[in-house]
């Protein structure tokens, strides 16, 4: 599949057909005994064990990387075989006395134990076609995907939508394509993705030289970075000026399908940080962070995997001794635990409670702009991380410029920005139309998945059934382009207050804004007696609303200029 991986070719394993897997896996496993016997000889012979493991690293010749990745099939295919014979791979380079890799973390998400998120191996026939899709069109079943699948009907819509924006026909070549996502998701310093798509960048005949830095990519991607920066961070500050200075510069002028195109890569991929921060995500195996050639310690723990954060607490056995903490942990569970409970019901009884002031009597347009306006101005004194801001690791932040340039509340400082009246321009009656016209039948699959994103219910809160939870989840949304200066008429920002705690804002704040500031805390802050579907479900929502309003704000802009 990558040239730079010499002999060892990927492609065969992404077919549906077995023998055509089969016959891939073959010519993988001797190209690997190939490289590992040129490796081996090093080793004593016969090959010993020392104290600290096997004795032979993997790093020469590209043959480490070629383990992890066989280590991420081991585990993350959702094809049998796969997963069965680059075990077996694995184990014949093992017996060789070479060291292989093993997973670093627990599971998709570093914020969901891995035992409540689905199981590779172990999904249903709807899941595993959705695996076998995603594995198929991307040669990886990706830790985003794992978690997003708790909503199946999301990542369906989810996942046709990046193929199409990534893979089919459209304005940007392929390289570009990539290229912008890595600019997108390196505002929030998500290496994650960054990762994925350096790795996606190369494999469709991306110039290496461009991922050293912005500076050594083409004008035309240099010139997008002023669009990129404000979108993440201020989108409200976008013009028509903005929009012809890219469509007017000469040479390296963009189209407005080009720029279009580009427009929702990068709020795909901002939106897509935020998600990747939000719910934890962990990086993937065979990725940096992802795995390691250290050998286990007796307690099955490397002490370099302890300083760097994999300490695994839910898998550490306790002794006899440990009992008393343990009751102390149950005591200290069961008091939150009632605690949650009560939380859920208040939160249930407010939407009754509001339900019933809805039918009784109706606020005038004059105080619903005043509330409106109260919870904007409320909203900025949502402080959107508990940390101490930290700066980019250069990694991440050559592919951007301007790394001082973050978010910031649009009405602080005295600045005032105009409310965005969404009965003036919306994405129903304005941005999908002009986003099908210009990259056709992208309006239509943005529109489906914001849909389902919105509409999704499974009439369930916590731990009750047969809920309507239309009101709460309109709350959300609201509130998220609320923080962005976008108001909605016909709502009740009295609302908010009533549904969304101050730990829920500063999760939501914090996600949307400065999605890599996200704590474990944070997660675990909020909503404590839901499930984590629930929790995720909320994500998708943030992920959505926060798309839809950089959109539509730099769709404005777009139809300004041409008007």
């Amino acid at each position: 599949m990558e040239e730079r991986e010499g002999e060892v070719r990927w492609d065969g394993l992404c077919s549906r057909d077995a023998a055509t897997r089969a016959a891939a896996l073959d010519t993988i496993g001797q190209a690997v005994l190939r490289r590992s016997e040129t490796i081996a000889p090093v080793a004593a012979v016969p090959p010993t064990r020392a104290a600290d493991g096997l004795l032979v690293p993997a790093a020469r010749d590209g043959l480490s990387e070629v383990l992890a990745r066989l280590l991420m099939l081991s585990k993350r295919c959702p094809f049998p075989d796969v997963r069965e014979k680059s075990e077996a791979i694995l184990g014949g380079v093992q017996e060789l006395g070479i060291r292989i890799p093993r997973p670093l973390g627990h599971g998709p998400s570093r914020f969901i134990p891995e035992k409540e998120t689905i199981q590779v191996g172990n999904e249903d026939a709807m899941m595993h076609t959705l695996f076998a899709d995603s594995f198929a069109t991307l040669g990886r079943l990706d830790n985003v995907t794992l978690v997003m699948v708790f909503h199946p009907q999301y990542l369906e819509s989810f996942l046709k939508t990046q193929h199409y924006l990534l893979q089919m026909d459209g304005p940007l070549p392929l390289h570009y394509r990539h290229y912008i996502g890595i600019m997108a998701a390196a505002r929030h310093q998500c290496s994650y993705l960054v990762n994925l798509h350096v790795n996606d960048f190369l494999h469709v005949g991306g110039d290496p030289k461009w991922l050293n830095g912005l500076e050594n990519a083409p004008q035309k991607l240099q010139n997008l970075g002023e669009l990129n920066k404000m979108l993440a961070h201020r989108p409200w500050l976008i013009t028509k000026e903005h929009i012809e200075q890219l469509l007017k510069t000469e040479e390296n002028s963009w189209s407005l399908a080009e720029l279009i195109h580009a427009v929702v890569l990068l709020t795909h991929y901002h939106s897509l940080a935020s998600f990747t921060f939000g719910c934890g995500i962990s990086p993937e195996i065979d990725c940096e962070g992802g795995h390691t050639f250290r050998p286990p310690s007796v307690s099955n723990y490397c002490i370099c995997d302890i300083t760097n954060g994999y300490h695994g607490v839910d898998e550490i056995h306790a002794s006899p001794t440990g009992s008393i903490p343990v009751k102390m942990k149950c005591f200290s569970l069961l008091f939150k635990s009632t605690e949650s409970v009560c939380e859920v019901e208040a939160l249930m009884e407010k939407m009754k409670q509001l339900q019933e002031c809805r039918d009784e009597e109706e606020a005038s347009q004059e105080e619903m702009a005043t509330r409106f306006e109260r919870e904007k101005r409320e909203s900025m004194f949502v402080c959107s991380s508990e940390d101490e801001e930290s700066a980019p690791t250069r990694d991440v932040s050559r592919h951007f410029e301007d790394t001082s340039y973050g978010y910031k509340d649009f009405s602080r400082h005295g600045m005032h920005v105009p409310t965005f009246r969404v009965q003036d321009y919306s994405w129903e009656d304005h941005g999908y139309s002009l986003v099908n016209r210009l990259y056709p039948d992208v309006g239509q699959l943005l529109d489906e998945k914001f849909h389902i994103a919105y509409n999704l219910t499974y009439n369930t809160m916590a731990m009750h059934k047969d809920v309507d939870t239309s009101m709460l989840r309109r709350a959300i949304w609201n509130y998220i382009h609320c923080m962005f200066g976008i108001r909605y008429d016909d709502y009740d920002y009295g609302e908010i207050n009533q549904l969304l705690d101050r730990s829920f804002k500063v999760y939501i704040k914090t996600v949307v804004c400065t999605p890599e500031k996200t704590t474990k805390r944070m997660y675990d802050s909020f909503w404590r007696q839901f499930e984590h579907s629930e929790k995720v479900h909320v994500n998708l929502l943030l992920v959505e609303a926060r798309m839809q309003a950089e959109l539509l704000y730099a769709l404005r802009a777009i139809t300004r200029y041409m008007t």
